[in-house]
């Protein structure tokens, strides 16, 4: 017998929805064949099978929402598994003189598909542990048959043994504590709408649905963890703007579109590649120097955002730009991005000029060192030449991680950025 468990689809993922079967009780199935399709915080995914066998049952409906990873889904029955008996009855089955002789080795015996390790408790009772739980159960002292396990069909695994080497010393700590009074609530917890003053019944409460827990997960620990500053200059984008109707006008035949958040993508590679210690990661080890401007773009989508990746976008031209970002835009919405195509990247874009915004600040996306907000192009009364003038200006902001990026050093990439939007030619060289 086999488990299928919920996968883990990324490094971050803890739940997924189990989408849509592809497989019935009954069928066979084969290594690599599709079998479901998991919907993670940020798109939908087809899962493959590891191993072969029959489908004996599906433990998780379709449809089900917030499955953890690493729970049983599905079940396969291997070759000959009704033949099997159960572990109960070939216990029983068994003479006592048997159990007690060591199993000799057999090179006709198949590989197991579960690694377990079975111990004797008490006669007629088998206890289903892992390699690792029983090695820190004998190290500990601990016994096992006392546990309940939390692994799939129940087997003991390493947290139910630490959990148990714990035991002890929380009940006497909770014994000492027993006569303090409990606080009314502890620093940083969350209170109710209630405790806040707004009367019950007033509101709807809509469910939070994967992508916005994650959401708000990650930025409450990136704005609280990392120490950050924005630094905003404005940028006359008259220049940049002709570029783009030149560029439409001649090669729009040809299916070329050009965005002015195609020229602002690629202008910042270029920038991260001119000032390249801006270009950069902190890590507890040290600051990572990344090789290639990986731009990541955010795009709204329903319910949240994601941020889909131009990989090494300094290398690529204008029109691959235009082409990747709108192929990725249109499989984001649709949930279709595969976790490479928007995991990782050294840098952020955030483009609000659409939605009319004229400026503002991200919150920046760890690992990146920093995060651009791109407000909206509009006429301004600007002076030239101690003359005033109107030209076309769009404010730009970076928010910078201060353990990578320093003011001079953000002051600089701005300085950069600036320079290829001012001047859209020098893109081209």
């Amino acid at each position: 017998m086999t488990d299928i468990t919920m996968p883990a689809l990324s490094p971050t993922m803890e739940e997924g929805n189990l989408a849509k079967w592809h497989v019935k009780v009954g069928d066979a199935i084969e290594p690599g064949q599709v079998i479901a399709e998991i919907e993670t915080d940020k798109a939908t995914m087809e899962v493959e099978a590891v191993d072969e066998g029959v489908i004996e049952e599906l433990l998780v409906e379709e449809g089900a929402q917030g499955v953890k990873v690493n729970t049983p889904i599905a079940r396969l029955k291997g070759e000959g598994e009704a033949a099997k008996p159960t572990p109960k009855q070939e216990t029983k089955a068994a003479p006592a003189a048997a159990r007690q002789q060591p199993e000799k080795p057999s090179s006709a015996r198949a590989p197991e598909k579960q690694q377990t390790v079975t111990a004797t408790a008490t006669p007629g009772e088998r206890i289903f542990a892992s390699p690792l739980a029983r090695r820190l159960a004998e190290q500990s002292g601990i016994d096992l048959s006392g546990l309940k396990g939390s692994g799939p069909n129940g087997r003991i695994v390493k947290a139910d043994v630490e959990a148990a080497g714990k035991a002890p010393r929380q009940a006497a700590q909770q014994s000492r504590e027993v006569s303090r009074p409990a606080p009314q609530q502890a620093p940083g917890q969350h209170r109710s709408l209630e405790q806040m003053g707004i009367r019950q019944g007033s509101y709807d409460l809509v469910p939070l649905d994967m992508m916005r827990k994650t959401i708000a997960k990650r930025m409450t620990e990136s704005f609280r963890d990392v120490p950050h500053f924005p630094l905003t200059i404005e940028i006359e984008i008259d220049a940049l703007l002709k570029a783009r109707g030149e560029i439409n006008k001649r090669f729009g035949d040809n299916g070329v579109k050009i965005s002015v958040n195609d020229m602002c993508i690629k202008a910042a590679a270029l920038a991260l590649k001119l000032v390249p210690e801006s270009n950069a990661s902190y890590t507890p080890d040290g600051i990572a120097m990344h090789h290639h401007a990986d731009i990541a773009v955010a795009v709204a989508i329903p319910g949240g955002l994601i941020t889909p990746i131009i990989w090494a976008a300094e290398t690529k031209g204008l029109a691959q730009i235009s082409h990747e970002m709108a192929d990725l835009a249109e499989r984001a919405r649709a949930k279709k991005l595969k976790p490479e195509e928007f995991q990782g990247g050294t840098f952020s874009i955030s483009n609000m000029g659409m939605m009319g915004i004229k400026s503002f600040a991200s919150i920046i996306n760890e690992p990146h060192g920093m995060i651009m907000s791109i407000g909206a192009g509009e006429k301004r009364p600007v002076v030239k030449n101690d003359a005033l003038a109107i030209a076309t200006m769009m404010s730009v902001t970076v928010t910078c991680d201060h353990r990578v990026v320093d003011g001079a050093l953000g002051a600089a990439f701005l300085k950069a950025f600036r320079s290829f939007l001012e001047d859209p030619m020098a893109m081209l060289l």
